[in-house]
């Protein structure tokens, strides 16, 4: 229950206000309480940062996908929706295929309103559903842009299957340098991040899973907006998200986007598969790209 104090899923506000009649009765609900006209205090803010981390951490899933639709086509690779994710992910029904993805990135800046909002980059193995695989383990790090209560606050993280979201840097800053990759050796899993701008962010660490349950069948380069079991996080209006020096191993081969197997361009759309809420570029060298916000929800 403490979660409700800090997060609003897409349209709850709307919903918690006002009254609604069915056949010929009123029901009328409890308004939301009013935001304080001030920034919420570092306390605060921290508490409801690790509340969010713990709900990631038991409610995060893969890629929402839908069915193709009017998804614009990038030349070259296969057009995908998705609600949640934006961005590149190369994907195969062959197990245990990649052994390394890794990426750049500048952490975008977040213009908040009164509605709490995320977006999440990040690069990592399994999340994208591969057909016929059905675990839900992913391999990933990544930064957090999230505005909560009209204050913008930044974050890093991992997720290792089954230990799910943990919070790391809380010293982040829009415009730092991060540069992510998650390293497969056979059932170890290396994740590191380095923010060679600010202190306090990197990440190093070294998990393991089984053969069997974590199948290294994808890899990705993503804008996200979290999901949960409850619905899915509008997502903050960042400033801009270009992902450089997009590398991933499979079969043994280095390359780039796109060069290891069933490479999907993936665009964000709202839940009545309407319109996009992110739109994503084609890929330049074969490693870089970017999406551009056009929505929250």
């Amino acid at each position: 229950m403490r979660l409700l104090r800090y997060l609003i899923v897409s349209g709850s506000a709307a919903a918690m206000a006002g009254a609604v009649t069915l056949s010929g009765v009123t029901a009328t609900t409890v308004a939301a309480p009013a935001r304080a006209g001030h920034a919420p205090s570092a306390r605060f803010l921290a508490e409801a940062r690790t509340a969010l981390v713990h709900y990631l951490h038991h409610n995060h899933p893969q890629a929402m996908l839908v069915p193709t639709g009017r998804a614009h086509a990038v030349k070259g690779v296969t057009a995908a929706r998705a609600f949640n994710w934006s961005g590149y992910a190369d994907a195969t029904s062959t197990k245990q295929t990649f052994t390394k993805v890794s990426g750049a990135w500048t952490t975008p800046s977040v213009t908040c309103n009164a509605e709490d909002q995320i977006t999440s980059n990040w690069v990592g193995f399994d999340g994208f559903g591969v057909k016929n695989f059905t675990n839900a383990t992913v391999e990933q790090l990544g930064t957090i842009s999230w505005c909560f209560q009209g204050t913008p606050t930044y974050f890093t993280w991992y997720e290792m299957f089954p230990n799910g979201t943990v919070e790391v840097g809380t010293t982040l800053k829009p415009g730092d340098k991060i540069s992510a990759s998650v390293t497969r050796t056979g059932t170890s899993y290396a994740l590191k991040l380095t923010d060679s701008t600010t202190s306090g962010n990197n990440i190093s660490v070294t998990k393991t899973c089984a053969l069997a349950t974590c199948k290294a069948a994808s890899a990705e380069w993503v804008s996200e907006r979290p999901s949960f079991s409850i619905g899915i996080v509008p997502q903050a209006h960042y400033n801009a998200f270009k992902l450089t020096s997009g590398a991933q191993t499979s079969s043994g081969k280095s390359g780039t986007i796109g060069t290891g197997p069933g490479v999907n361009a993936i665009t964000m759309i709202d839940a009545t598969q309407t319109y996009n809420l992110n739109t994503v570029s084609a890929l330049t060298g074969g490693n870089s790209f970017s999406t551009t916000w056009k929505n929250s929800y």
